[in-house]
């Protein structure tokens, strides 16, 4: 993965520090704000755990050493003045040291990213077919099978909806958009086609 090079950010402007605003990789919220220095930023990269330099202490710090509740790094950018920083990590747990999920007080939404990882996820399984995966069973069993899948699934959701069980209607409804994201996936037909053709009609 590529990361801004360390000899072209601007660490002059803040006594050799870089703010570095932190955002969930999953939803896009902004989590907490630290400072950098050259050497937390090397760590940071190294390690894949965002670390920060502690003005108060003088030292650097990882985000999580103490609580556990690390900051997983997935990708950093810079703005265009070269003295700021994005980062994009995965939280592990709540980020503020007041236990809540960011440290502007926001709660966190819920992200439909995770269906567009899904899909990319079942994509990898049709063209790696690894051992041990459900996925893997429904791609070598074929078309036939994975639209009889969709069929059976969506049978059972009726059924769970007839039944006004909401547990088990969210439950059969997952089933279902899963193996339908499998036979879209057979059909070489990504989740954003739907998407944009959804829209597209939205528009009408």
């Amino acid at each position: 993965m590529n990361y801004p090079e360390i000899e072209k950010l601007d660490f002059s402007k803040l006594n050799g520090l870089l703010p570095a605003v932190i955002t969930d990789i999953r939803t896009g919220q902004v989590l907490m704000l630290g400072f950098m220095n050259q050497e937390s930023y090397k760590k940071t990269i190294e390690s894949g755990k965002v670390t920060f330099f502690s003005r108060a202490k003088c030292k650097l710090w990882t985000k999580g050493e103490t609580s556990g509740h690390y900051l997983y790094l997935k990708e950093i950018k810079s703005d265009c003045d070269n003295d700021t920083l994005l980062i994009k990590a995965l939280p592990e747990g709540n980020t503020c040291h007041l236990d809540a999920y960011s440290c502007f007080a926001e709660e966190r939404k819920i992200s439909m990213d995770f269906l567009l990882e899904l899909n990319e996820l079942i994509c990898d399984r049709k063209i790696k077919l690894p051992e041990n995966s459900y996925t893997t069973t429904l791609f070598k069993s074929g078309e036939n099978r994975i639209i009889q899948k969709v069929g059976e699934e969506a049978i059972e959701t009726v059924i769970a909806a007839k039944n006004n069980n909401k547990v088990e209607l969210i439950n059969e409804v997952s089933d279902l958009l899963f193996h339908l994201l499998v036979l879209l996936t057979e059909k070489d037909i990504s989740i954003l086609d739907v998407v944009n053709n959804l829209e597209n009609r939205h528009k009408k």
